[in-house]
């Protein structure tokens, strides 16, 4: 049984946590519960999760299709219509069951819903339990520009059981365990060396280890003015490529963790160039991603394609891109300025 006290708001790490939220319910004597579901999780998930929650009040269940094709202000709109109709209010509560689209996309949801009404996040993917569920960020994409509009705001509590993590696919583990190794390349490189080395893999551990990583970068940096940026290592890039593969007619999606895989690659490679983080942790980074992630072959026809969505991160100030680079494992620096002409070798770097 284990808790985090994140920054306003407890992240419950055991069964009895669904105590805990019809407490949390009974005390605050909400008027409505709705949970937010995709298709998947409704029909894997919702039965694991009812039978667990205490409540005479009205439960009322929203689907919305599933994807990050669907992270976007139509789909949030389509859900402030459904409750409303289903006579929603100030004193109603939202619980979000799902994955990163569901927690991103449920949070601003509810953080918006009459200026604001309580949310609960129920995270059933590795990526949404080590990442997106955690930290107060919420928002959807605007057109295939990820995250572009959002708020901060924090959750009642999170609960994270991970017997939810049978029901979702490998690719999906393999998603989530990109963040992971963010964790363990710019934090704490234990996280790193245990999926390097693959030896008695505790998935609880490295949940648990994940996240309270990211409440102490968070405790001390809630709004992302400076430590906070270590972690979007791999994502500058990383989002890029994955918009580009998002809105690309003739090739497959990829998930989020396997383009944050490969930004990653990348960066650790223009680090190496910018900052002299040392080539054989560069090799290192890369072999761990190839031996986990199948490689994409990302063609210098779609450089120019990539970077012009590179220039739209939410991060940029007056035009300039930024990226979180090293100097070594666990040594970072903020706010580099990294030229066009080194993005694309970075990129050629991961194809070679």
């Amino acid at each position: 049984m284990q808790t985090i006290q994140a920054v306003t708001y407890p992240v419950h790490f055991h069964n009895n946590s669904y105590q805990e939220l019809s407490n949390l319910i009974a005390d605050k004597n909400y008027s409505t519960i709705f949970i937010l579901v995709d298709e998947n999780t409704f029909e894997h998930c919702y039965p694991k999760f009812i039978p667990n929650l205490s409540t005479d009040k009205t439960i009322e269940v929203i689907e919305i299709e599933s994807g990050e094709i669907n992270k976007n202000m139509e789909t949030c709109i389509g859900v402030w219509n459904a409750i409303t109709e289903l006579g929603g209010d100030r004193k109603s509560i939202l619980i979000t069951l799902g994955g990163g689209v569901i927690t991103d996309l449920g949070g601003f949801v509810a953080s918006c819903f009459k200026r604001g009404i309580d949310f609960v996040n129920i995270p059933t993917t590795l990526l949404s339990m080590v990442d997106a569920s955690v930290g107060g960020k919420t928002g959807v994409d605007l057109g295939v520009l990820k995250n572009q509009i959002g708020l901060f705001a924090n959750p009642e509590m999170v609960i994270v059981d991970t017997d939810y993590l049978t029901t979702v696919t490998d690719r999906e583990i393999k998603s989530g365990t990109a963040e992971i190794i963010k964790y363990g390349i710019t934090y704490d490189v234990k996280l790193f060396n245990e999926i390097k080395n693959n030896k008695g893999l505790n998935i609880n551990d490295l949940i648990f280890r994940s996240v309270e990583i990211k409440n102490e970068v968070v405790l001390q940096d809630p709004k992302e003015k400076n430590l906070r940026k270590i972690l979007n290592f791999g994502h500058t890039l990383g989002h890029a490529i994955e918009s580009f593969y998002l809105e690309s007619e003739v090739k497959e999606n990829l998930t989020h963790g396997e383009a944050i895989a490969i930004g990653m690659v990348c960066e650790c490679y223009m680090s190496s160039k910018l900052l002299g983080f040392p080539s054989d942790k560069v090799t290192d980074v890369k072999e761990v991603i190839l031996s986990i992630y199948d490689k994409t072959n990302l063609l210098k026809e779609d450089f120019t394609a990539i970077m012009d969505l590179l220039k739209h991160d939410k991060k940029n100030v007056n035009g300039q891109v930024n990226f979180v680079l090293l100097n070594d494992f666990e040594d970072y620096k903020l706010d580099c300025k990294v030229s066009e002409e080194l993005i694309i070798e970075s990129m050629e770097f991961y194809n070679s």
